[in-house]
Formats: C-alpha cells, sequence, structure tokens
C-alpha cells in the first residue's frame, strides 16, 4: 500500500490531536489537520439532532474529487457531522472516528474507541487504553534534552494534566500529591522532573515552581522535547489521574507508572474502568504504593489497530 492522504478532524485539544494523528502515523499516511468549529446553537447540540451539513460549520470544508483525502481521521463529538458530511460528498473516502461517535455507528467504515467504552459491532476496533502519537523512537532521541536541567542517578518525572468535568485540579490536591513524592521519592534521593500539559494552568505552574522546583527541575510551558525526555531519563513516571491520553502515551515508554488520584467531582466509572484494566496489565500502581521495579510490554495499540484498519481497506 502506498502512501495514503488523510484529512484529520478535531476540536483542537491536545488528546484528540494525540489520538489522529497518532492513528495517521501508524497508516503511514501524509496529513493536514482542520480544527472543527461549530455555529452556534450546533455546538451545543449532541451529533443526533445535528443536520449532516455544511450549514452547522463556522468554517466550510471544501474538497473536490481532485484533492479529495484517501481517509478522514476524526475525534471529539464536533468531528463527527463534518466527517459524515465529507463521506456523502465522496463516497470512496474511508472515514475513521476514535471515540464513541453518538450516531450510528454505520456513518463511519472504522470506529477506534478505548475497551473501557464497551462499544461493540463489526466496524469497532477497541484499544486498550487511548491510542496516540508518541512513539518509542522518539522517547530514545529526546533523551539528552532535559540531561543539563537535572542530574541525578535517581529521577522521577511528574507528568501534570488539569481540570476537566470530573476532576477539579485544584492546588490542595496538587500540593497533596507533591507531599506524597517528597515522602516517597525525594526523601530517598530522587529528583524529580515536572511536567505540564496543555491542560495545566498558569497557576499549577506556578505552583509547582515554588513548591518543587528545590526537588529538581521543573519545565514551565509546554514543551514536547521536554516531555519526551522525561520520559527516557526517569527510572519512575507519575501522571495525574484526569487523562487516560497522558497514561497511555506514558506507557510507552515501559518505565513503571504511578497514577497520582485525586477526589472525582462526579461518578468516573469509565476512569476506573480504564484504572483497573491497566494495573491488571501490570503497567500502572497508584501513587502510595510501594516504590519497587516491574517491567510490562511497552504499550502502543495504534499500530496493532493501524494493521487491522489497513486490512479493511485493502478489501
Amino acid at each position: 500500500m502506498g502512501k495514503l492522504k488523510a484529512l484529520l478532524l478535531t476540536e483542537g485539544m491536545h488528546g484528540m490531536i494525540s489520538q489522529v494523528e497518532g492513528m495517521a502515523k501508524a497508516l503511514n499516511a501524509e496529513y493536514s489537520h482542520k480544527i472543527v468549529r461549530l455555529s452556534f446553537p450546533w455546538n451545543l447540540i449532541p451529533p443526533k439532532f445535528t443536520p449532516v451539513s455544511q450549514i452547522v460549520l463556522k468554517d466550510k470544508i471544501y474538497i473536490t474529487n481532485n484533492d479529495a483525502p484517501d481517509l478522514i481521521i476524526s475525534c471529539g463529538r464536533k468531528s463527527v457531522i463534518p466527517s459524515i458530511f465529507l463521506k456523502r460528498i465522496n463516497s470512496k473516502i474511508f472515514t475513521i472516528h476514535i471515540q464513541d461517535p453518538k450516531v450510528n455507528f454505520k456513518n463511519f467504515d472504522a470506529i477506534v474507541s478505548p475497551e473501557h467504552d464497551n462499544l461493540n459491532g463489526d466496524n469497532i476496533y477497541s484499544s486498550k487504553g487511548a491510542i496516540h502519537y508518541i512513539t518509542e523512537i522518539e522517547i530514545n532521541n529526546a533523551k539528552q534534552y532535559l540531561t543539563n536541567k537535572i542530574k541525578s542517578e535517581k529521577i522521577v518525572s511528574l507528568i501534570l494534566g488539569g481540570p476537566n468535568k470530573y476532576y477539579n485540579f485544584n492546588s490542595d490536591q496538587i500540593i497533596n500529591i507533591f507531599n506524597q513524592i517528597k515522602s516517597i521519592f525525594v526523601s530517598d534521593g530522587y529528583k524529580v522532573i515536572i511536567i505540564p500539559s496543555m491542560r495545566t494552568p498558569k497557576e499549577i505552574i506556578d505552583l509547582s515552581i515554588r513548591e518543587m522546583s528545590s526537588c529538581g527541575y521543573v519545565v514551565n510551558k509546554v514543551d514536547k522535547q521536554a516531555y519526551l525526555s522525561a520520559y527516557a531519563l526517569a527510572d519512575y513516571v507519575i501522571v495525574t489521574c484526569d487523562s487516560t491520553s497522558m497514561i497511555s502515551e506514558a506507557a510507552t515508554s515501559g518505565k513503571p507508572i504511578f497514577i497520582a488520584h485525586m477526589k472525582a467531582k462526579k461518578n468516573n466509572y469509565r476512569f476506573k474502568r480504564f484504572f483497573d484494566l491497566f494495573k491488571q496489565m501490570g503497567i500502572t500502581r497508584d501513587l502510595g504504593e510501594k516504590v519497587e521495579t516491574w517491567t510490562y510490554n511497552k504499550h502502543n495499540e495504534a499500530q496493532r489497530i493501524a494493521f487491522e484498519i489497513k486490512n479493511k481497506i485493502k478489501n
């Protein structure tokens, strides 16, 4: 199969971009990315009640038979309608949606959904955790990036997420995580690398600098190379519980992963199923459990699922 051409549709959030780019890379596709914005009131209405029309889009998407992509890879609620619309314009386009589209599954050629979502159907491809764009090669290549910032034989990396509809991510909870890290790791001679994400509030980054700078190195902005380097250098990785995507990305490193749990503000049963799955697979433990070395197969589902989807595209 030659190089495929893919159009990626997302709402622009890191987790969504990571998933669509991860699938495009695994399919060996050249890709361009379109951020989808819906007009009022369609931005507030579920896809199943939204007309399949360009009228719902703030920024129209035009394709012709000459420039039509081979694939559309979409992720997130707002990308559902434009993907269906473009498929109706050109039925030869193979459409892949990541996550539950909350519409009839037959609108897509393939749907990639995490196992903890419990979706079932002939065109459903279930992943153990989220697919993403991080690769083992990228992690290894970035190792030297932070070596001049932190010098220690023992390193633990903390990956910070941010608030969402399940977790407040407030200062008290973050300080509690910092105190656990000081008690468990810093007291035993570890240096700490702290990495923020696109969702990490500035006040939490500032809090990290005040509370943890003396314990290692705090990256004060979103920096993908620092993120990758933190995995390469770490003996242990700690990830806040608010992002299944970040925990799935961390599993590419093969490093022992502790999940830093916070109190949920609403029922987080999908998160709990994910936590249980990764614990059963031997990938994660909870921050506070005994610090010991464990191993698991480096985990990246995009390659496995891409192989199955390539066979479907051929057929």
